[in-house]
């Protein structure tokens, strides 16, 4: 008996980040993936715009949605300016607390 190969779909964490709580998670867990990995935060900053409306994204960023795709890509090498703009465009900011 033949039997037909499963497929799978690639996953992408895009289609999973619902809400700012998932996106809160998503950038926390790449922020402390980024010690070990200085582009994490950029490339989930990738991840969450493709979540969310890109084309809005960079015209509130002051980019071309095609220019913004390649900053934040995985090849990509964004400016810290540019991880500000948009991490405020999702509604977020950075913060620093102390650790002692």
């Amino acid at each position: 008996m033949a039997t037909t190969p499963e497929v799978f779909q690639r996953f992408d964490p895009a289609d999973h980040l619902e809400d700012l709580a998932d996106v809160t998670d998503y950038l926390q867990i790449a922020l402390d993936a980024s010690r070990e990995d200085p582009t994490a935060v950029p490339r989930a900053l990738g991840v969450i715009a493709r979540s969310r409306n890109m084309s809005e994204l960079a015209r509130t960023v002051g980019m071309s949605r095609d220019g913004l795709y390649r900053a934040l890509s995985e090849s990509g090498n964004p400016r810290w300016s540019t991880v500000i703009k948009v991490t405020q465009a999702l509604g977020l900011r950075f913060e620093l607390h102390p650790v002692a």
